[in-house]
């Protein structure tokens, strides 16, 4: 099981956020984010932020860091995909949900959110759990492994709610690969809520707080 912070707003949770972090980062990172959401009104929440484990990223010279998986590029210069790491962290964050699962939050009661990495990571695992949810949040993302998402996708979660965002002047991932992950998803035939923002790698209060409104809605 991964290592994991845990935030609580009430003895008694009748709902938990999930939230991924980004490459190089630690859950740690998310804390003050989740502190300013308003999210009073869904009531009890425990939110959950796991640790992605160490590993060698080659686009980094090798060096270890907190990664869901791995970022190569080929003899082109094109990035490489690291299936292997991707599926490895989505069994992990199965897990997580399985947990809240057992302490009696239901999956419908659960929204799985991420920050680059954690926004594909999160793409990655919400299309494909077999227990709809109740809502993916993408901040700066993309979506990984598009080829095999329509083959892959779970119906439960055909319909489930989906929020992505991005930076007009994001450097790291390019705003064209979250629109062109949008457009995927839509051609896929999911409902998406596409919200962009003034700003580069990052994330804003602007986009907290319209974050906050699509988890109240749906926390309903």
């Amino acid at each position: 099981m991964l290592d994991t912070i845990e935030l609580q707003t009430q003895a008694e949770p009748r709902a938990s956020l999930i939230v991924l972090h980004g490459l190089g980062a630690s859950g740690d990172d998310f804390v003050p984010v989740c502190q300013a959401m308003d999210l009073r009104s869904v009531g009890g929440l425990r939110v959950l932020l796991p640790q992605a484990p160490e590993r060698p990223v080659s686009i980094n010279g090798g060096y270890r860091m907190p990664a869901w998986y791995d970022i190569g590029l080929d003899a082109s210069g094109q990035r490489v995909e690291d299936e292997r790491g991707l599926r490895e962290s989505q069994r992990a964050i199965e897990a997580l949900i399985a947990q809240e699962v057992e302490r009696g939050i239901p999956a419908s009661r659960i929204v799985l959110m991420g920050f680059s990495q954690g926004a594909a990571m999160t793409l990655m695992t919400g299309l494909r759990h077999a227990q709809r949810l109740a809502g993916l949040v993408a901040l700066s993302g993309y979506l990984p492994l598009a080829g095999t998402t329509e083959a892959e996708r779970h119906a439960a979660n055909a319909d489930v709610p989906l929020f992505l965002a991005h930076g007009d002047s994001d450097e790291v991932v390019l705003p064209a690969r979250g629109l062109a992950s949008r457009a995927e998803l839509e051609r896929l035939g999911f409902a998406v809520q596409w919200h962009g923002y003034p700003m580069g790698h990052e994330v804003s209060m602007e986009e907290i707080a319209d974050v906050a409104g699509f988890i109240r809605q749906c926390l309903a």
